[in-house]
């Protein structure tokens, strides 16, 4: 979920506090607190919970011995050190995932060991260049390691911190790895003793793997995650423009809970609702918007604060607070969005 909100040009800003973001709208910390640590860290994840974070989001591949890790992709070199190791350089490889051809070096090649040497580093440096301050301090975390620091900050904190984990790529790793997400996922649930009873999503841009959850453990919650443009990997034949008609959305409601959606496709041009979250909420499903983040760089030209794209504001508070008065049921973010001192006007 990588897109800038810089499509949505917003004419009319509603002033709002920081407090309206309170109460029953989900904040999903994206990777953790991306904007401020390494994504996908238990740096990350440990700061959005103590920013007050609802749930946090760890995307899911999978190594060569069928451990689940958190990365945002399979391809390791943007968040990784690997492209400087030298005993995995014979490792570099170039593949053609969901349509796209794409150099590099892949989780799936890595034993967990193997993995576990390399240290995460920043994604986006020039626009997060404190967060590449912490750049080698940590390692690629399994979901394992993330529930076990989810149930200690949940003694800690006395609440409850759900987890919203994506399948990253399924149908590629299943074709061509022969790693089946689900089975990994559904294994590790029942090793970790997760169960429906628990807070959680579960997220994908595919179809197919929803579809199985829904018929092998359909207590979950699960969420079938579009954009403007495009279809799922695969379903070469289905675009997601489609799929949130109302008569598409009725299909999507047989094995989904919710769709999360880019906020473009939930806020207009001029700002104002779409038909999507009453379009939604008449097939049964609730709607999540992704993603907010708090630089110049990613909101729309009214909702910044001065000329650096690194600038920080108020932009993404207004922006939630814009969703949440759109019926969204949960905002995907890159920053905290619970008390912040932000002004009402």
């Amino acid at each position: 979920m990588v897109r800038s909100l810089a499509l949505i040009a917003l004419a009319v800003l509603t002033p709002v506090a920081a407090s309206a973001q309170d109460g029953d709208m989900l904040i999903i910390a994206h990777r953790g607190a991306s904007a401020e640590r390494p994504e996908h860290t238990l740096a990350a994840y440990e700061r959005a919970i103590d920013q007050g974070a609802d749930f946090i989001e760890p995307d899911l591949v999978a190594t060569k011995d069928l451990v689940l890790v958190a990365r945002h992709e399979n391809e390791l070199s943007g968040t990784t050190d690997v492209a400087s190791r030298e005993e995995f350089e014979d490792r570099r490889r170039d593949k053609t995932i969901d349509g796209q051809k794409i150099a590099g070096w892949f989780a799936e090649d890595f034993t967990l060991a193997e993995l576990q040497t390399l240290r995460a580093k920043e994604r986006i440096p020039a626009i997060r260049p404190g967060n590449a301050r912490f750049d080698g301090l940590y390692q690629v975390p399994t979901l394992a390691d993330i529930m076990k620091l989810v149930r200690a900050k949940e003694a800690e904190t006395g609440r409850r911190i759900g987890i919203y984990p994506e399948l990253k790529h399924p149908g590629f790793l299943l074709q061509n790895a022969g790693i089946d997400l689900v089975d990994l996922l559904l294994r590790d649930f029942r090793v970790l003793g997760i169960t429906p009873a628990d807070p959680v999503f579960i997220q994908s841009f595919e179809v197919a793997p929803l579809q199985r959850l829904r018929t092998r453990a359909p207590g979950f919650k699960q969420v079938l995650l579009v954009e403007p443009l495009g279809g799922p990997a695969d379903e070469p034949a289905m675009r997601y423009a489609e799929m949130v008609t109302p008569t598409g959305l009725v299909e999507v409601a047989k094995y989904a809970d919710a769709v999360g959606a880019y906020a473009g496709m939930i806020l207009g041009p001029d700002g104002t609702p779409t038909t999507l979250v009453a379009d939604a909420k008449a097939a049964g499903l609730q709607v999540h918007a992704w993603t907010i983040r708090p630089e110049n760089e990613f909101l729309p030209p009214m909702l910044r604060t001065g000329d650096d794209p690194k600038g920080k504001g108020c932009g993404d508070v207004k922006l939630a607070a814009m969703l949440k008065a759109a019926g969204v049921a949960g905002v995907f973010s890159d920053g905290p969005l619970k008390g912040r001192n932000c002004p009402a006007n």
